[in-house]
């Protein structure tokens, strides 16, 4: 990854691309967030799982908490339980 200044940000020059910038694309940042959500699941929409690189820390991550859920699956909260139990520590 090599980073350049440019006009006072940063842009990111990837194996030799540069990307794109949200606030350099022409009314993108005039669009509502509704517009602006429904904007980025086309994006995702268009990435093909092949094109996802994880690494293998978070693979093996994965494993192991799958692995700890089948031996003991009642031990793991769901969403719900565990948005009440950070509720309840605030």
């Amino acid at each position: 990854m090599v980073q350049e200044n440019w006009i006072g940000s940063y842009i990111l020059v990837v194996r030799g691309k540069r990307t794109v910038r949200a606030s350099e694309i022409p009314g993108l940042l005039d669009l509502s967030t509704p517009e602006r959500l429904l904007l980025v699941e086309e994006l995702w929409e268009m990435i093909s799982p092949d094109e996802i690189l994880v690494p293998q820390s978070h693979k093996t991550e994965l494993d192991h908490r799958l692995s700890r859920h089948k031996q003991s699956p009642g031990s793991l909260l769901n969403l719900e339980e565990l948005q009440r139990k950070l509720e309840e520590q605030k």
